[in-house]
């Protein structure tokens, strides 16, 4: 089989019902479809199961998170070339055999990844550079306020890009990534401690270190509609914090990891500092101590 498409999906049903129906007019070879079902509240599995029968369906007794949920859908997929793909996408008729043709004509890259756009069809500046040293100081951190416009921001985000053309990339965004099988079993699947975030980064990481090459395709687009997973979970700040962390010591050492935490420990001094400020001038405020409660248990991890 040429083709596997690992969907992961938790209280998507609409969203998966539009993304299950885009690939159905999808230009595709044979292919399966696997969609892994994180313990769905909303009926998400039931309308997987009525409605589209054809596609291979995990129903999850948990919320395993993204990486288990792709792993698990990974080591089920039987094709030559495997799609992680969001629920909260919509796949163009030409985009998958778009990609296809690139992947075959360029045996040096192990991935590609689609433009993704907005429902107006603006593209969405999805791909990043690596992370290095400055980013947590100057992304997420005080720097990121004072100097919103700071040399590493630019970098980082690839500001000087629109992504409205093709190009090879660091890290594309795995809401919609093809990638070959020989690559994933040569540098393994997701780790599985970067839960919600991160994820892909480090898994592009360890292609480009294994010297393999990713490129980002803007002839091929795929909806996406933002965050319809993410914004439901409700401890996505510590979690991206957590998750954070672990990639900075994975590949940049544990020395590394302490200076994450004392950037994040500045960006927490600098909004209790705004909170003071405004409490003197009489303004509404939030409360403190919540968030420095959080900030220690993060600094024990």
């Amino acid at each position: 089989m040429k083709l596997s498409i690992v969907i992961p999906s938790w209280n998507t049903r609409e969203l998966l019902r539009a993304c299950l129906a885009s690939l159905a007019r999808a230009d595709l070879p044979e292919h399966e479809t696997i969609v892994i079902d994180n313990a769905s509240a909303d009926g998400s599995a039931d309308m997987v199961e009525r409605d589209f029968p054809a596609v291979v369906l995990q129903r999850n007794a948990r919320n395993e998170g993204f990486a288990i949920g792709c792993n698990q859908g990974l080591r089920r997929a039987s094709g030559a070339y495997q799609f992680l793909l969001n629920a909260d996408t919509e796949v163009a008729p030409d985009a998958l055999r778009r990609m296809l043709e690139f992947l075959d004509a360029h045996p040096q890259h192990a991935a590609v990844a689609p433009r993704l756009v907005s429902s107006d069809g603006s593209t969405q500046r999805t791909c990043l550079a690596f992370p290095n040293l400055w980013t947590p100081l100057c992304f997420g951190g005080p720097l990121e306020r004072w100097f919103p416009r700071n040399f590493e921001l630019r970098r980082y985000f690839l500001r000087d890009w629109d992504q409205a053309s093709s190009r090879d990339v660091d890290q594309p965004p795995a809401a919609a990534l093809l990638v070959r099988k020989t690559a994933l079993e040569q540098v393994g699947l997701f780790d599985e401690q970067l839960w919600l975030f991160y994820n892909d980064v480090d898994l592009s990481k360890r292609l480009w270190a294994a010297g393999w090459r990713t490129h980002y395709l803007a002839e091929a687009t795929v909806l996406h509609h933002i965050g319809a997973s993410t914004r439901q979970f409700g401890n996505f700040l510590p979690e991206w914090h957590k998750n954070r962390l672990h990639y900075f010591r994975k590949h940049h050492g544990r020395l590394a990891g302490a200076w994450v935490k004392a950037c994040t420990g500045l960006a927490a001094l600098d909004w209790s500092a705004v909170m003071l400020w405004r409490r003197l001038r009489g303004r509404p405020a939030e409360p403190i101590a919540p968030l420095w409660s959080k900030y220690w248990s993060y600094a024990r991890l």
